[in-house]
């Protein structure tokens, strides 16, 4: 598939989405997409959240539960959509730390802008530009996190790259995403509703695994969540820039 078409398409469709969240008129999570909305949230979690922040709530896990953030540190979330992952890594770094937003789409940016505004957050902003070219600075990031984005670009092995880039050293890579099976059919690998659903550009384990490694990133995890599709899953990605 075209990598133009692609990257106009899942920018459309993710405009959509964000103003379909601002509406509060129903959740995002569309019919055959891998996302699960907020189920991957603790009550905790969700307290003092604005609606529209769940309602944008696109992912297929809860990286902020398993990144473990410690007070003072820097967080990146590539693809933060309505900043749900912003907003809580803010509060788990606390004013002493900063987190990092980054978005290819202006409705988006504008929601999370609007969210963290109504949460009451400071230490956070939100950065337009896409995750294969991450604008920071070389090695200013303590922990890089996502939630259901990287399968969506179309060069991935750019998006790990800049990610160890710009991860300190020791620092760490903890995403959820969608991983295909390897017997995930040439169909739907070109059926655009499954890519911008975050099925058809999944990567499988083994290409996951080779890309981190590629990237210089080590102490690689892969832990299967749930189901997405019948030959997909959701997983927790973890790994360490040495």
């Amino acid at each position: 598939m075209d990598e133009q078409v692609v990257r106009d398409a899942v920018r459309s469709r993710y405009a959509e989405l964000a103003v379909l969240a601002s509406t509060q008129s129903a959740s995002c999570c569309g019919e055959g997409d891998a996302c699960f909305g907020t189920s991957g949230y603790s009550p905790a979690d969700l307290a003092g959240l604005p609606e529209a922040a769940a309602l944008a709530s696109l992912g297929c896990g809860n990286p902020t539960a398993v990144a473990e953030l410690n007070a003072g540190e820097t967080v990146l979330d590539l693809g933060s959509g309505g900043g749900i992952d912003v907003i809580l890594s803010a509060r788990r770094v606390g004013p002493a730390g900063r987190a990092y937003g980054l978005d290819m789409t202006d409705e988006m940016l504008a929601l999370a802008r609007r969210n963290a505004a109504e949460a009451g957050i400071g230490n956070v902003e939100f950065l337009k530009g896409e995750i294969e070219a991450i604008p920071l600075p070389d090695a200013s990031v303590d922990v890089v996190i996502s939630n259901c984005v990287i399968n969506l670009s179309t060069d991935k092995a750019a998006v790990l790259a800049d990610v160890a880039r710009v991860l300190r050293p020791g620092g760490r890579f903890a995403v959820s995403d969608v991983i295909a099976d390897p017997e995930l059919d040439a169909a739907t690998r070109a059926d655009m509703a499954a890519w911008t659903g975050c099925v058809a550009g999944a990567l499988t384990e083994a290409a996951y695994r080779h890309l981190l490694a590629g990237a210089g990133l080590a102490d690689v995890e892969i832990r299967e969540t749930h189901r997405v599709h019948a030959a997909a899953f959701a997983a927790i990605v973890r790994a360490r820039k040495p």
